[in-house]
């Protein structure tokens, strides 16, 4: 299991529904600005944005680096693979990468990713990510916390230095045969990017930056690119 898998296996226990929803609704809002056919969800999860854009008349399709994640998409009949950006065929009006998905690369990473997707976008194509702020890593991520139902008990650390959020999960499952508990843990470290790094791309122009609270004030910046 990949550190990516154990996240998506934990995801229900972190109690984040609401933030989702929220980030949902603000994308969706961003793109009625534009008349879009078609779209790349980045790492879509289980695929929930792309069905509230598919019920909007938009054809989607999903990318998703955890298999779990991409195989529940499948189950729902959504058009979803377990690939990177680059192996993407076709090209799409609009991509989004939601909820921290840029932070979850290291600058070189990113900097790759941005402009192999400037390559996947149509003429006039727009992308729209968001990011923590420095606030939103060091006063609102950071910390410990613990969650549990009946057969399962999730314990989540996170620690921020030198710009790196190292994030610990241990997951402990309940066995169906017996009482005994299946232990997981990896960690996941997350990036702070400073928006600088956004305004010099080869494919991409960023073309409107604006914080916005999540969980707290202005944690978040929300970055629309066009291509150039």
């Amino acid at each position: 299991m990949t550190n990516l898998d154990l996240y998506a296996k934990a995801e229900h226990l972190l109690g984040i529904e609401d933030a989702t929803e929220a980030l949902y609704d603000l994308y969706r809002s961003e793109l009625d600005d534009y008349k879009i056919k078609s779209l790349l969800d980045v790492g879509c999860g289980r695929g929930g944005f792309m069905q509230r854009l598919i019920s909007d008349g938009v054809t989607c399709k999903g990318i998703d680096l955890s298999k779990v994640m991409v195989d529940e998409c499948l189950a729902q009949g959504l058009d979803a693979q377990h690939l990177n950006i680059g192996k993407v065929e076709g090209t799409y009006d609009a991509i989004v990468s939601i909820f921290d998905v840029l932070n979850f690369m290291d600058k070189d990473t990113l900097v790759h990713f941005l402009n192999t997707a400037a390559t996947k976008l149509n003429d006039d194509g727009i992308l729209i990510a968001d990011i923590n702020t420095r606030y939103g890593f060091s006063d609102v991520a950071e910390g410990t916390m613990t969650s549990e139902n009946e057969t399962e008990f999730l314990s989540v650390d996170a620690q921020f230095e030198n710009d790196e959020l190292h994030t610990k999960f241990t997951l402990f499952k309940k066995k169906n045969e017996d009482a005994s508990f299946t232990k997981y843990q990896d960690t996941i470290v997350q990036y702070f990017h400073k928006v600088k790094i956004f305004q010099n791309l080869d494919g991409l122009k960023l073309v409107e930056k604006q914080k916005f609270s999540l969980y707290d004030t202005e944690d978040k910046i929300l970055l629309i690119f066009k291509k150039k």
